[in-house]
């Protein structure tokens, strides 16, 4: 693996960094507080090119690597991670997926409008029943003439509310288990969709999260993606990529608390001295810069893994694992490194510890990861 960053990687990362820096920051505090979404500022990503980073050209996205993919989810999470979790949805999961497992047509049909950022993507798996357990699916797809009808409940969907574009899974042959799930497009203004009340989160409030509601909504029989008994390893593969993107972001959580905290430590005084002058505080800061680049040589593996087309579904699963670990600890100290003021939200170093919170539960809880990573390395 080559250590060096190409000048285009560079330029995203700068790109996403003086954005996020400039324009993120103004109203990240009033977003979190009252739970606003950040309709300026998705629409300013998406003219930038990061709703369409993993998009070929062809279908009119930037078609840049994986690398470069978390470079700027790194820099926009530093600041906020409500923003960061739109994008790594859209692009991980609903663009990733179409683009991938999707026919001709349905790339042509949704692709480019996704690239724009015209629509977003959402992905629909968890269930009240069936969060870890995705094999364990209630909501129903079942064939009727040229269609499919769905019923069921999915929760915790990001961008439910905001979305032009919904990937669901759904149960088609409840005896086939697993096998017999399958994967639709569906248009989430279809008559039969409703949506629960917004969720008041700890963190990332100002992403738009909701559970959806399906009353007998009809499906085109050729919005289904793939085979017949796809579903279940489309989203399998779907989330496989989308921990590179969560690891991605919690990363850039750890790093703008650690950023953070050291500024602080070089300003506070205590008994005479800025506090980085005390070994307490200066190892803790030591601590928390080498966890730091660990993650991101866990992260951009896997990353690197991916652009070239090698298996990086356990590399992928430590990377989340570690990192969100990392985000945990890291923002855990920086309010710790800041005392009193910590506590406050002016800071911005709470916000930074509940956000990091939601990278060690959501696509794949820690526990999950480790059930991911003991069965590969017990095959070894």
């Amino acid at each position: 693996m080559d250590f060096t960053y190409t000048e285009e990687q560079l330029m995203v990362q700068k790109a996403a960094r003086d954005y996020a820096q400039r324009e993120l920051i103004q109203d990240v505090l009033e977003r979190d507080n009252k739970a606003i979404y950040p309709t300026k500022h998705i629409k300013n990503i998406a003219d930038l090119g990061f709703l369409g980073m993993l998009i070929p050209m062809e279908y009119d996205g930037v078609g840049m690597d994986n690398i470069s993919y978390v470079m700027a989810l790194e820099e926009i999470s530093k600041i906020d991670s409500s923003v960061a979790v739109i994008m790594a949805v859209h692009n991980s999961l609903a663009c990733y997926g179409i683009d991938k497992y999707a026919s001709d047509d349905q790339k042509k049909k949704y692709l480019p409008q996704l690239a724009s950022g015209e629509t977003i993507g959402a992905f629909l798996l968890s269930e009240p029943e069936a969060g870890s357990d995705a094999s364990f699916q209630k909501t129903t797809a079942l064939l009727k003439d040229d269609h499919y009808v769905l019923n069921g409940v999915k929760n915790w969907i990001t961008s439910a509310n905001s979305a032009g574009v919904y990937l669901v899974i759904a149960q088609t042959y409840p005896d086939l288990g697993h096998k017999g799930i399958n994967a639709f497009i569906v248009d989430p203004k279809s008559e039969g969709i409703t949506l629960g009340p917004h969720e008041d989160k700890m963190g990332m409030r100002s992403s738009d999260t909701h559970s959806v509601m399906f009353n007998d909504v009809k499906v085109p029989k050729e919005n289904r993606i793939g085979d017949d008994g796809f579903g279940f390893k489309f989203a399998m593969k779907l989330l496989e990529g989308g921990r590179i993107g969560i690891a991605a972001q919690a990363l850039g959580i750890a790093c703008g608390a650690y950023d953070l905290a050291l500024k602080y430590s070089k300003e506070r005084k205590t008994f005479g001295k800025e506090i980085i002058n005390h070994q307490a505080i200066a190892f803790k800061l030591a601590d928390m810069a080498t966890g730091i680049e660990t993650a991101r040589l866990l992260v951009h593996k896997a990353a690197w893994l991916k652009d070239n087309n090698e298996p990086y579904g356990t590399i992928s699963a430590m990377a989340k694992l570690y990192a969100t670990d990392v985000a945990m600890k890291v923002t855990t100290e920086a309010v710790q490194i800041f005392g009193g003021n910590g506590y406050v939200k002016e800071y911005h170093v709470e916000r930074l510890m509940r956000e990091a919170k939601l990278t060690q539960i959501y696509e794949g809880t820690s526990e999950i990861q480790k059930v991911i990573i003991s069965r590969a390395i017990s095959k070894d």
